[in-house]
């Protein structure tokens, strides 16, 4: 099981959970209750129930490089191009746009 921290504009707002049976998503109560918050994703709109998939949800899916970065990601972390939890975890520290997302050791 791998976990990573989701951030939206730098708040913590929830965990992605890679799980034996595919991927988890939830918001953190505190995020939730937080009167500025928004959804990381109109797919993922801001509630406090669980969010499943047995893929990984298209959203974060669409963070991972492609194309020539994607290569240069597999060559220097060793990654394979089916781990997509690793490598949105390595290389999605600091995407363009409001999300982040950081990989629990």
């Amino acid at each position: 099981m791998r976990k990573a921290k989701i951030l939206m504009k730098n708040k913590f707002a929830g965990y992605l959970t890679e799980t034996d049976e595919g991927y988890l998503f939830e918001y953190i109560e505190d995020y939730i209750n937080d009167k500025s918050a928004e959804s990381v994703s109109l797919t993922l709109p801001l509630t406090a129930k669980s969010f499943k998939s047995n893929t990984m949800f298209p959203f974060f899916d669409g963070l991972i490089p492609e194309g020539w970065l994607l290569q240069v990601a597999q060559k220097n972390w060793k990654l394979n191009q089916r781990d997509r939890m690793g490598l949105l975890m390595v290389c999605c520290k600091d995407c363009i746009g409001a999300v982040a997302v950081i990989g629990e050791e």
